[in-house]
């Protein structure tokens, strides 16, 4: 699993990879990618746009209701999106997306992906 945290220049300032156990299906594994970045990100900036190339997670995170075989999955989620004070999450083709493309090429079949695009860097982040 992996994640690119970009600028508003879209430019990268940090990525994550990491292993992790298969889970029961996809839509679990997706959403345990979803709950490391945001986890990863809080530290980091409370304004956080995400964006994944899977249409069922945004759909999963939009109507948590209609997803009840996830719904432990989906509390922890939605336990998190307090953390955030603009949180949002879109779709991103892979074809609208070369980093995640180039990743996924390069990655195992099994590993997922999270891209997050910030809207700000925090002052003690910035380069000089």
């Amino acid at each position: 699993m992996r994640w690119v945290w970009k600028d508003t220049m879209r430019k990268i300032q940090l990525m994550g990879s990491r292993n992790l156990r298969r889970r029961e299906t996809p839509l679990h594994s997706e959403l345990e990618a979803l709950k490391w970045a945001m986890e990863s990100m809080i530290q980091h900036s409370t304004c956080q746009r995400f964006g994944t190339d899977c249409k069922d997670l945004i759909a999963m995170i939009e109507q948590p209701q209609d997803w009840s075989n996830f719904s432990t999955e989906l509390e922890i989620i939605q336990t998190l999106r307090l953390c955030f004070l603009d949180f949002k999450i879109s779709y991103f083709p892979r074809t609208q997306n070369e980093i995640a493309d180039s990743l996924a090429r390069n990655a195992h079949p099994y590993v997922l992906l999270v891209v997050l695009f910030r809207s700000g860097f925090p002052d003690h982040l910035k380069f000089e």
